[in-house]
């Protein structure tokens, strides 16, 4: 796909920033345009909407820190360890709790998330 100057150039951008930063612009894009991310990607067109109706998109879910819980360092390490974060990046993540902490991800995967996060004390929901 060929993008403008300035589409390349946020792109760009975006690559180099970490999940707390990204979640970040996510919720100031969605309370800028009055929109959520659901309906972002739904608005990207019906090729993109088929696309993911075929890869079973309906088992997608969020998964949510709801609280760290007693052992707020074992869950940070977690939370380093499975989204790839840096030490400062996974505690800023956590201490913002009630927090969705990964996207769009599938239900085997998502358990798998909780499983490792709640062995580290935290409570994990699905949105």
């Amino acid at each position: 796909m060929d993008l403008t100057k300035n589409q390349q150039q946020i792109l760009d951008l975006v690559k180099e920033m970490n999940a707390v930063e990204l979640n970040g612009l996510v919720k100031a894009l969605e309370e800028e345009f009055g929109v959520t991310a659901a309906a972002m990607v739904v608005a990207g067109g019906a090729a993109a909407g088929a696309a993911a109706a075929d890869a079973g998109a309906s088992d997608a879910m969020n998964v949510e820190l709801a609280d760290a819980g007693q052992q707020k360092i074992a869950v940070i390490k977690v939370v380093k360890e499975v989204l790839g974060l840096d030490l400062k990046a996974a505690k800023e993540l956590v201490e913002k709790a009630p927090v969705i902490i990964k996207e769009n991800v599938k239900a085997e995967e998502a358990e798998a998330l909780k499983t490792k996060l709640t062995e580290a004390g935290a409570t994990i929901n699905f949105k």
